[in-house]
């Protein structure tokens, strides 16, 4: 079995810390098991199950740090496996940002591991699959998608004495559907702890309007649109920005958070008034882990306020250096939404652009988050609170801290999940003025 509860976990990491010889020594377990089913041309490609349970070992003399995994675990190999991350930190220069092993911490149990999902069979994952070609079939589209869903646990000790552990569930789900003569394109996705509340006959249906909608699509010109992000696109859009919520990145003068002149922007004022950004581990839509690989257990803590900054994550290192106190990188992260839907943000559009999804997103420029990507699987033109018609692809060039500045409505937040990461988030579809789109892209 690759999932041991929270006494089998502690007994064993126990017995690893009992070889230790070191002056402190840090024990950590991750083990996985699930499956998972790919299929194109509305016939499945793969499937499969998956079964991990890997140890690893951190050993620590003086400020000089070595670490060993092993995935064996009769007596022997846990000897070994210490042996050599104690041999390995002997070998090692000493780490001028070493801090001591944290002692015990309370912990509150996260709310991320469900029954229903952890008993997900291969006959589970076949029917979800087989509802999602259903659909495709019907609407005389290939689609081509992916279902994983996965048990894991975690579980660390260290020599003074802190234990914590987790369990966690997961399922996520993503389809492209596209037309016969290829011109036209559809995407959805879906990820949930709970395996109950993924439909992937309605995510398909989603994907298929979008195909159907988008043949024939129009060249329309470059430049500054009025655009609606719905959640999957905003989610991707927006995940660079959640990672740099770093206060030492800021400090260094290597991020959007670093102040002109030195330090960072805590307390400023960096976005529009609507926007509020927050990390949640108990948040029933996004439940998350409520501790971290330093040991530090997880509270909601906001990090954009009103538009304002109001924390960075610090280091316990960084922390010490800046005398304050530290504080963790949020486990989720959730933007605040408003009450509209999709299509009553269409019918207050006098001309815009509906965007159902942002691909290949990459890095221009750190310091200010500029991103350049492209659009895809359904680009629509609004005009007079309406859709009009299909367009072809853009690529964009646009900064979601600039972006986020100009946000003129927000709907109703949605879990979703990044194209890239597959991380899940809860976020808003976004209406945002002035985005810059600075190409056409054939691409479909």
């Amino acid at each position: 079995m690759a999932i041991l509860n929270k006494e089998e976990a502690k007994a064993l990491l126990k017995k690893v810390i009992s070889f230790s010889k070191a002056d402190e020594c840090e024990v950590s377990l991750n083990g996985t098991e699930g499956g998972n089913i790919r299929y194109a041309r509305n016939s499945v490609s793969t499937s499969g199950d998956i079964s991990t349970l890997t140890l690893g070992v951190t050993s620590t003399f003086g400020k000089k740090s070595g670490s060993a995994t092993i995935n064996e675990f009769d007596e022997a190999s846990l000897q070994k496996v210490v042996s050599r991350s104690e041999d390995l930190a002997q070998l090692s220069p000493e780490n001028p940002e070493h801090m001591p092993l944290p002692g015990p911490q309370e912990f509150k149990e996260a709310k991320t591991y469900i029954p229903a999902t952890a008993a997900m069979t291969a006959d589970d994952r076949a029917e979800a699959v087989s509802k999602s070609i259903t659909v495709s079939k019907q609407a005389k589209l290939d689609a081509a998608g992916f279902i994983e869903n996965e048990t894991s646990f975690s579980a660390l000790l260290n020599s003074k004495g802190l234990y914590a552990y987790e369990n966690s569930t997961d399922v996520t789900f993503s389809i492209t559907t596209r037309n016969e003569a290829g011109t036209g394109s559809g995407y959805a996705a879906r990820g949930f702890n709970d395996i109950k509340k993924l439909d992937t006959f309605s995510a398909t249906q989603t994907a298929a309007q979008k195909a159907n909608g988008s043949a024939a699509a129009r060249a329309i010109e470059p430049g500054k649109y009025t655009v609606i992000l719905e959640p999957v696109a905003a989610t991707y859009f927006l995940e660079n920005l959640f990672r740099g919520f770093d206060a030492r990145s800021a400090d260094e003068g290597r991020s959007f958070m670093s102040k002109p002149g030195g330090g960072n922007r805590l307390g400023e004022k960096l976005m529009d008034d609507k926007v509020t950004i927050y990390s949640d581990p108990f948040h029933p839509e996004l439940p998350s882990s409520t501790w971290n690989g330093e040991g530090q257990p997880l509270e909601k803590i906001n990090w954009i306020e009103k538009g304002v900054v109001k924390n960075l994550s610090y280091s316990r290192f960084w922390a010490q250096k800046s005398n304050v106190a530290p504080i963790p990188v949020g486990s989720n992260f959730i933007m605040e939404g408003g009450t509209q839907s999709i299509e009553e943000m269409i019918k207050t559009t006098e001309r815009g652009i509906l965007v159902s999804r942002l691909w290949y997103i990459r890095m221009v420029d750190p310091q200010t988050l500029l991103l350049t990507g492209l659009t895809r699987d359904g680009t629509f033109y609004i005009e007079n609170g309406q859709i009009k018609y299909p367009v072809k692809n853009f690529r964009f060039n646009e900064s979601p801290v600039i972006a986020l500045n100009n946000v003129e409505a927000l709907g109703k937040m949605e879990r979703s999940i990044s194209v890239e990461s597959y991380r899940s988030y809860l976020i808003p579809p976004i209406k945002i003025r002035d985005f810059t789109f600075s190409s056409l892209s054939d691409a479909v």
